[in-house]
C-alpha cells in the first residue's frame, strides 16, 4: 500500500481512471512501452506505484529504432527496469526507419510481437492529452474524416487477444513533466522531439503555443473533448453502418465470377449519406487492406443514385463498380 506522502493528485486520478473505464484488470499482467521520455516514465512509476493496489505484473519494453541520436537510451532504460525491479525486454530494428509513418508502425509491431512471446495481454502507452489534441490537429489538416480525429483512443485490439491501452489521454504533457519533477525520474531528452521537421513537432511547438496564447489557453483540453465526443459517434456509426451493410449484402466472394460483392442500391438509398459512405468505405478497406481514399469512397457512393450501367474503375487492385438494375457490383 501506498504511503500517504507518496500518494500524488496524478496517483488518484490514474486509479480513478482505470477503475471508471476498466482499462485494466486485476492481477493481469502488463507491458508498458517506455521510451525514456517523460511520459512513459510518469506512466511507468504511477503503475508501479499502484501495482500492490492492483495486483499486476508489470514488464517494460523498449523499442531501439538503431537511429544514431538515441545511442545509450535502451541502457538508460534498462538500467531504470532493473532499479525498480521490473522485467526488460528490447527489440531492435533490423533497419533503419526514415519517415514517422514507418517507425511508428514497426513500434507496434514490436511491441506486438514482444507481447504475444512473452504473454502479457495488455500494451500500455504513454500518450497523453496533449498527444490526443495534437494528433487530432496533425489528422484535421491533413483532411481526415471524424475517424482519424478520434485516432488516439482509450484502447484498441493491436493483435487476436492483445490490446493497447492508453491510460492517461486525461493527463497533459505538463503534468507528466512536474510528475517526473516532483520524482526525481531521470528523463531522457529525445533530440527527435526537437527536430521540427517533423509536422507533429512543429504542431507541439509552434501551433499549439501560438493557438493556447492567442485562441484558447486550455486548447489541448477543449481538443481532447471534442476527440471524445466524437469517439463516441464513430463508434455508433459504425456499428450502424455495419448492420446496414448485412442488409445491403446480395452476394459476397463469388470466386468464379470475380464478383467481390453485390450491394442492393435500394436499401442504402433509404440510409443517411453518412451511412452510405461507411458501408462503401468498409468494402473498399478489405478489398486494399488499407484506408481507402475520399475520391474513391465518392466514386461509388455516387452510384447509389446513378443510372443504369454508370460504372468506375479508380479502385485499388484493378476492381471495377458497376451498377446493373438496383444493384451495385464490385469486381476485382
Amino acid at each position: 500500500m501506498l504511503q500517504n506522502k507518496s500518494w500524488t493528485p496524478l496517483h488518484a486520478k490514474l486509479h480513478q481512471t482505470l477503475r471508471q473505464r476498466q482499462l485494466l484488470k486485476q492481477h493481469q499482467r502488463v507491458l508498458i512501452a517506455v521510451s525514456g521520455g517523460q511520459d512513459s516514465l510518469c506512466l511507468t512509476k504511477l503503475l508501479l506505484d499502484l501495482q500492490p493496489k492492483w495486483g499486476w505484473q508489470l514488464g517494460i519494453a523498449h523499442c531501439d529504432h538503431c537511429w544514431p541520436k538515441d545511442e545509450g537510451i535502451a541502457a538508460h532504460v534498462q538500467q531504470i527496469a532493473q532499479s525498480w525491479g521490473l522485467p526488460f525486454i528490447k527489440q531492435i530494428a533490423s533497419e533503419v526507419t526514415t519517415s514517422e509513418a514507418a517507425a511508428r508502425q514497426w513500434r507496434y509491431q514490436a511491441l506486438i510481437e514482444i507481447a504475444s512471446t512473452h504473454g502479457y495481454p495488455d500494451v500500455v502507452t504513454g500518450h497523453t492529452k496533449s498527444d490526443r489534441a495534437e494528433t487530432l490537429l496533425y489528422n484535421l489538416i491533413r483532411g481526415a474524416g471524424a475517424d482519424g480525429l478520434v485516432a488516439l483512443t482509450w484502447q484498441r485490439p493491436l493483435a487476436p487477444g492483445l490490446q493497447l491501452v492508453r491510460p492517461l489521454l486525461e493527463v497533459t504533457r505538463t503534468e507528466t513533466f512536474r510528475f517526473c519533477q516532483q520524482q526525481q525520474l531521470p528523463i531522457w531528452l529525445d533530440a527527435y522531439n526537437q527536430n521540427l521537421k517533423y509536422a507533429r513537432n512543429r504542431i507541439r511547438q509552434e501551433l499549439i503555443p501560438y493557438i493556447r496564447k492567442n485562441f484558447n489557453p486550455k486548447v489541448e483540453t477543449a481538443l481532447s473533448q471534442t476527440a471524445e465526443l466524437l469517439r463516441a459517434d464513430v463508434e455508433y456509426l459504425e456499428d450502424a453502418a455495419y448492420k446496414l451493410r448485412q442488409e445491403a449484402i446480395v452476394e459476397v466472394n463469388g470466386e468464379s465470377t470475380g464478383i467481390l460483392v453485390k450491394l442492393n442500391r435500394l436499401t442504402l438509398r433509404q440510409a443517411p449519406l453518412a451511412l452510405q459512405r461507411r458501408v462503401i468505405r468498409q468494402f473498399l478497406q478489405e478489398i486494399q487492406a488499407k484506408a481507402a481514399s475520399f475520391e474513391q469512397i465518392e466514386e461509388i457512393t455516387a452510384l447509389i443514385t446513378a443510372p443504369n450501367r454508370s460504372r468506375t474503375s479508380s479502385l485499388p487492385r484493378g476492381a471495377t463498380a458497376v451498377v446493373e438494375g438496383n444493384l451495385i457490383i464490385l469486381t476485382g
